[in-house]
């Protein structure tokens, strides 16, 4: 019924049916191939893939697909849109619609003509509609062409024919793209894990490296310090020996100072009676105190510590030629034990 005028309005079957057969995204005819939802609503691949990759603009594999329709949520899998089910039944219900259309039967005109306003018309004869294939130029044509234009020798095909021909070849470059797609995603997952299997294989590596020197510099300030602890040693017990020296002679020159003096008074303040009395026990005091004037001398270069020079040129070679081996966890405990040792 119409609102406006409140009469009834007969509605053609066909109108009915075009109208259950368009695409809620685009709005036209469902263009094959056309895949079901699990909410049972229809749409287009093409439409569905378009609006998918709008939401999914980095293509990650599967996602949520909403329906147009009823908001429903899909989940898809890895293949996204493409693993979707074709709804045949819905296609053929088109192919039959459209026969019916072009045979000329009651509806409205084919979707071509209401969608453009006209068909394609071939630019040689404007009177001719485009409605061959010209197999050998790869482009559409029209009879006339083949009849009498630049066609007549070419092989012609029927646009039907070259459509479901050219339909099959671009479903099977789409799965072969889907397959590719597949594959390409498969690598990049992997190259991913590699990628976080090489960083945490380089901060193991380092840190096992930076213990290993750790260790050597451990092993490096431990016989270090024994090293000094030695020079130390020897230091220690020179300086003893000289300052027990040094003590021996400042006795024996404070010894002979004394005596001296004594001997000065003597000879200056004595009368010859006392002088002779005391002399000889002087004379005898003053030989003695000079022959053990002789004491232990310390030996020619007792002072050197040269014995004590650590030639590092075999070390430092080895270290230079350090690098990373191939030995096995057996052999790093032998190096460890070698170096406690």
């Amino acid at each position: 019924m119409d609102i406006q005028t409140g009469q009834i309005v007969q509605v053609s079957p066909l109108d009915s049916l075009e109208k259950q057969l368009s695409c809620p995204i685009c709005l036209d005819m469902f263009t094959k191939p056309v895949v079901i939802l699990p909410c049972q609503h229809n749409l287009c691949r093409g439409c569905a893939n378009d609006l998918y990759d709008s939401r999914n603009p980095y293509h990650f594999s599967g996602g949520i697909f909403r329906c147009p329709t009823c908001r429903f949520e899909v989940v898809l899998d890895r293949h996204g849109v493409y693993g979707l089910q074709r709804n045949l039944l819905v296609e053929n219900i088109i192919d039959i619609y459209k026969q019916q259309l072009e045979s000329g039967g009651d509806g409205p005109e084919p979707p071509l003509k209401v969608k453009h306003g006209k068909e394609l018309m071939c630019q040689e004869h404007e009177d001719e509609r485009i409605n061959i294939y010209c197999v050998t130029c790869q482009v559409p044509t029209c009879s006339m062409c083949k009849v009498f234009g630049k066609h007549k020798d070419c092989e012609v095909s029927t646009l039907k024919g070259v459509y479901e021909e050219q339909k099959a070849e671009l479903k099977n470059s789409i799965d072969l793209l889907v397959a590719s797609k597949d594959c390409v995603q498969a690598m990049l997952a992997q190259l991913e894990h590699a990628c976080k299997a090489v960083e945490d294989n380089s901060q193991r590596q380092k840190q096992k490296l930076g213990e290993k020197f750790d260790l050597l510099y451990a092993i490096l300030e431990e016989r270090k310090a024994q090293l000094l602890d030695i020079i130390s040693q020897e230091q220690d017990e020179k300086m003893a020996l000289v300052q027990s020296l040094v003590l021996q002679y400042s006795e024996q020159l404070q010894a002979s100072t004394t005596l001296m003096e004594k001997a000065s008074q003597s000879m200056g303040n004595s009368s010859v009676a006392d002088f002779l009395i005391s002399a000889k026990k002087l004379i005898a005091e003053a030989k003695d105190t000079a022959k053990n004037s002789h004491i232990q001398r310390p030996e020619p270069g007792f002072e050197k510590m040269d014995h004590f020079t650590l030639f590092t040129d075999d070390v430092e070679a080895m270290l230079g030629k350090m690098d990373f081996g191939t030995g096995d966890d057996e052999d790093d405990d032998d190096f460890e034990e070698a170096e406690e040792e």
